[in-house]
């Protein structure tokens, strides 16, 4: 995100743009966020804030994907400033592209007129038919994302990304991502503190990475078919202070390294070795954020063969240094653990 001078006076305008059908979730969860915000800055005796605006092609009441509805003041008429956009997604998105052609041209007349134009979740598949994402990097929800990459194939679609940026244009994964993207705007636009007291009202972490995978590794070890499979991954899991190699997982689960590996990689979509780097990334990242231990010791427990091995996968993975990572993402003290000691 762009570095500005943040100013606790100052007041952003936000649109909130919304059509039959949308996901309730992901509108509810950014405009509470400005309304947490706005409260913690009057607390404090601040005059700035958030301003928003519900759009839709036409002002009135819009159905949501549950009983809610919201009401929108404003049509895409309006040639009004934009200053920070948000455009939600819907479960029947090609559906709501069809019904909405208005709202692609919107899209593709006013994305690059706003300070921050986002889409969350499916809300990116208006940006990509507007074509405004082509030849650029894209969020969505997981379970979408085959889909956009189809319809088009001239943006790159990130599978695994909490949000994306590109320029002006921020697409997001789905529902909590939403949330993620506006505790990561009012940290931008009002400091740290403020993104802080507001993740502790909504009881959630004040932002994960936008390079963070929506899915942990162990989230994907217990949908993984195969009870034989998931038993290889839990041992893995409970070993990661030692060294395991691709022998020892094809010996546990009683077959050749080859048949093995092949199996693994059906089954995971990635070889037992990246699964196992994952894995220790993720350890890894609990140490930093859950622990002050020393870079050694965090390196030690994930199973790495050195704090450096570690700092060289983080930058691969993550474009960020260990050291990077916990001073980025660290919003709380922690009591020290004790040092492992390597078993003799």
């Amino acid at each position: 995100m762009t570095a500005t001078r943040q100013s606790t006076d100052r007041t952003h305008r936000v649109h909130l743009v919304l059509y039959p059908g949308f996901k309730a979730l992901e509108a509810v969860g950014p405009l509470s966020v400005m309304s947490y915000a706005n409260q913690h800055l009057r607390a404090a005796g601040h005059a700035g804030g958030y301003d928003v605006t519900i759009m839709a092609s036409e002002p009135g009441p819009v159905r949501s994907d549950t009983l809610m509805s919201l009401e929108a003041s404003a049509s895409l008429s309006d040639e009004t400033a934009l200053g920070t956009v948000f455009i939600v997604g819907a479960a029947d998105i090609e559906a709501a592209l069809d019904r909405e052609p208005r709202l692609v041209d919107w899209c593709r007349r006013r994305a690059f007129d706003a300070e921050r134009f986002a889409a969350l979740c499916t809300g990116s598949f208006f940006l990509a038919a507007a074509g405004v994402l082509d030849g650029k990097r894209a969020a969505t929800h997981w379970n979408y994302a085959q889909r956009l990459q189809a319809l088009f194939p001239g943006l790159q679609v990130d599978a695994d990304a909490i949000f994306v940026q590109d320029g002006n244009l921020w697409t997001s994964a789905g529902v909590t991502a939403a949330i993620d993207l506006a505790l990561a705007f009012v940290e931008h636009d009002f400091g740290r503190d403020i993104a802080l007291r507001v993740a502790r009202d909504m009881v959630m972490y004040l932002k994960r990475p936008g390079g963070q995978s929506q899915f942990s590794t162990v989230l994907t070890t217990q949908m993984t078919g195969s009870v034989g499979m998931r038993d290889i991954q839990t041992w893995m899991g409970a070993n990661l202070d030692r060294r395991i190699t691709l022998e020892d997982m094809a010996a546990r689960a009683g077959m050749s390294v080859r048949s093995f590996t092949r199996a693994f990689a059906a089954e995971l979509g990635v070889s037992p070795m990246v699964h196992l780097e994952q894995l220790r990334c993720e350890r890894a990242k609990t140490l930093l954020l859950d622990t002050d231990l020393p870079m050694k010791n965090v390196a030690f427990r994930a199973g790495f063969s050195s704090d450096e091995q570690m700092r060289k996968v983080f930058r691969r993975r993550f474009a960020l240094t260990p050291r990077d990572y916990r001073e980025r993402f660290k919003t709380t003290q922690v009591t020290p653990a004790p040092a492992a000691t390597p078993a003799a």
